[in-house]
């Protein structure tokens, strides 16, 4: 994405100077569903970004386009509601999270283009909501630290666009570093920095290109169930406040005999945490086997415990599994559909996207995207 094109549109269409703003993707490298349990989570942010522009307004008018939806949407500063353009609630839900803590915000105009797949599980919604944070934090000279802007831009998402999200998504998007991989700890977000060096091997990322409708009630009855579970043990460790702070024995005795499947849940979210934390060390170590090897137990446990894969999904890590140039893949995000994510040898990648994408057709009729993946730095100024 040019900066020079980015400043021509976005002149046609306001006739002023802009100020640039570039956000990123992620990618999350090993903990899944941990986040809203209190756990770890190892994302980092990659080279797909979101772009914006902005300047001020004369008046108390909010003038927003979308490049990808060729639309406008027009609201005031004064009363921001949300938008019947459900793209524009994620950049409305931000300037009214600003205003809620008091930050005064005049009329703006905002111009949003990017490359990061939507719906890929990507969380290019995060990348929008990071990028209008700092974009309106620079325009009108707020002083919002980077801590603020990724909670500033997950109560949007919870408020305006409806969805119940951790904080991972917004993290990643703004404190994202080239070659680094991120370990937040989601309860105190303390984080650290993780080496992620993949000589000769590159991220791979493979697209279902489905969506299954389960998706968002799915994931609301996961929360629910990890929350049943953290109850029961509760009822005997009054400290326990997430299932960050409980073991495989607490719910073996108070979990297993009221609900097996509560259980199994809990059990996956436990596990989970401990493997993250093992692939820390094997990074820290450079042993990039080490971390495939966890990767395939973590889709295992999503798949077969935690139920949130689908049959495209397990597919794709199927067929990448006998492989040794492969050296883990596994489903990432939500579930039920969006990406694959892979460690593959660099000379093997031609290959193998052009083998499974073959494969994908004749088994599901469908297209299967691939993009290689680097990471890259977090929210900044763009020029």
């Amino acid at each position: 994405m040019n900066a020079q094109q980015l400043k021509n549109t976005f002149k046609k269409l306001y006739n002023t100077e802009p100020i640039l703003v570039r956000s990123p993707g992620r990618i999350n490298i090993i903990g899944e569903h941990t986040d809203y349990n209190g756990g770890f989570v190892m994302p980092a942010a990659i080279d797909k970004a979101i772009y914006v522009a902005i300047s001020k307004r004369e008046d108390d008018e909010v003038h927003l386009f979308s490049e990808s939806y060729q639309q406008f949407d027009i609201s005031s500063i004064r009363e921001l509601k949300k938008s019947e353009n459900s793209w524009a609630n994620y950049i409305l839900g931000v300037a009214d999270q600003l205003k809620e803590r008091g930050y005064q915000l005049g009329g703006f105009n905002f111009y949003i283009d990017g490359d990061v797949p939507l719906g890929a599980g990507l969380s290019s919604s995060a990348a929008v909501e990071c990028a209008t944070g700092f974009a309106l934090d620079q325009l009108f000279s707020l002083s919002v630290s980077k801590m603020d802007i990724a909670l500033i831009a997950q109560k949007a998402e919870q408020t305006f666009a409806g969805v119940n999200c951790g904080i991972m998504d917004q993290f990643a998007s703004v404190f994202g570093k080239k070659d680094q991989a991120i370990m937040l700890d989601c309860r105190s977000m303390k984080h650290i920095y993780i080496p992620l060096k993949l000589d000769g091997y590159k991220l791979l990322l493979l697209n279902t290109n489905v969506k299954h409708k389960l998706a968002d009630s799915a994931y609301n009855k996961r929360r629910a169930q990890c929350e049943q579970g953290v109850a029961w043990v509760k009822e005997h460790y009054p400290n326990v406040n997430t299932l960050r702070d409980v073991d495989l024995s607490m719910l073996e005795a108070y979990v297993k005999p009221k609900d097996a499947e509560v259980y199994t849940k809990c059990s996956f979210v436990v596990k989970e945490i401990g493997r993250l934390l093992t692939a820390a060390e094997q990074l820290e170590n450079g042993n990039l086997q080490g971390l495939g090897k966890l990767m395939f137990e973590t889709h295992e446990g999503l798949s077969n415990d935690y139920e949130v894969s689908c049959k495209e999904l397990d597919f794709l890590v199927d067929a990448v599994k006998p492989l040794d140039f492969v050296l883990g893949a596994r489903m990432m995000g939500g579930g039920f559909g969006g990406c694959t994510i892979n460690i593959v040898k660099e000379d093997k990648i031609a290959d193998l996207i052009e083998e499974l994408t073959s494969k994908y057709q004749l088994e599901f009729g469908l297209k299967l995207d691939a993009y290689t993946v680097q990471t890259d730095n977090g929210t900044s100024l763009y020029n």
